[in-house]
């Protein structure tokens, strides 16, 4: 008998334990693949999507993650986006992520964190569909005046988020001449879940990874820096070596860190295969568990 009791104390506990969910919306690069979307990934937690960085499509890959059964990822559900930097195939998708949930009956306003320039960029971009939007409001449709606003929050590296589920805090990241790029480690009851944004192997970053669940890491073939891949010629590996991590740098990035789960996102690649950039990986000294990041895939 108390044996019954005593699984029943546990199920009943682990029911009220709050479950985190990751899922990657697009896991592109500036090239137009049709499989990878722009970069795009949701944390969620009890119910609650936490979107991170916005590129082209975010909100129809949140429709097919809510259709293969994820309702926090329902358009009018998107209400929280932390951009890492503002590069447009992060980017791309912010007007997108601000106007069709609330066409399709978002109430509440988009709230927005990130670099500076992040507040200039929504004002234009909401200036440039104002026609829209007054149409919208005014006219047949009869719109709602609210969910199509933006509260932009420009932040700095500490805390810069935290209610009841998540604890979200953005670290510098080194992505070239960007003067801020961020990532972002978000803390729960029961993982912690770390992205790099777009970065260049940083001290930052690392601390923030130590002991993570989930590293959520961008990464480079070595072929990649090759001088021939682009018209940039000799300019071009050191463009690599300035703004990206190659998978043998984040190999040795990752044996420090020793996160229980090594994801490769926002791949930059020409002809290596899956599994030579897992051994590239292994090469730079991470033998854990490492994955391809691959859109609508859920952790």
């Amino acid at each position: 008998m108390f044996s019954v009791i005593l699984i029943a104390m546990l199920s009943a506990q682990s029911l009220l334990q709050p479950k985190t969910q990751l899922v990657l919306l697009g896991t592109g690069t500036p090239r137009p693949d049709p499989d990878r979307f722009g970069s795009a990934s949701a944390v969620i937690v009890n119910g609650s999507a936490y979107l991170v960085d916005c590129g082209p499509g975010i909100v129809r890959r949140a429709s097919a993650a809510r259709e293969r059964g994820n309702e926090a990822l329902a358009a009018s559900n998107l209400k929280t986006v932390f951009i890492t930097h503002l590069h447009s195939d992060h980017t791309l998708g912010y007007p997108d992520l601000i106007l069709s949930p609330w066409v399709v009956g978002r109430k509440e306003p988009l709230t927005a964190f990130g670099p500076v320039g992040l507040a200039k960029m929504t004002t234009h971009i909401l200036e440039a569909y104002k026609e829209d939007i007054d149409l919208r409001i005014q006219g047949l449709e009869h719109g709602n005046a609210t969910g199509y606003k933006v509260n932009v929050h420009e932040i700095k590296p500490g805390i810069v988020y935290k209610d009841e589920n998540v604890t979200v805090t953005a670290f510098y990241v080194k992505h070239g001449s960007w003067k801020e790029a961020f990532g972002f480690k978000f803390e729960t009851a029961d993982r912690k879940i770390v992205f790099s944004g777009d970065t260049a192997p940083c001290a930052a970053l690392e601390a923030a990874a130590q002991g993570a669940d989930i590293l959520v890491h961008e990464v480079y073939e070595t072929g990649e820096a090759s001088p021939e891949n682009r018209a940039g010629g000799a300019d071009w590996p050191i463009y690599m070596r300035a703004y990206h991590t190659s998978a043998e740098e984040l190999g040795a990035i990752a044996s420090r860190c020793k996160p229980k789960l090594l994801i490769l996102n926002h791949i930059l690649r020409r002809h290596t295969t899956d599994q030579q950039l897992i051994d590239e990986v292994k090469n730079g000294g991470f033998s854990g568990t490492t994955a391809i990041g691959a859109d609508l895939a859920s952790y």
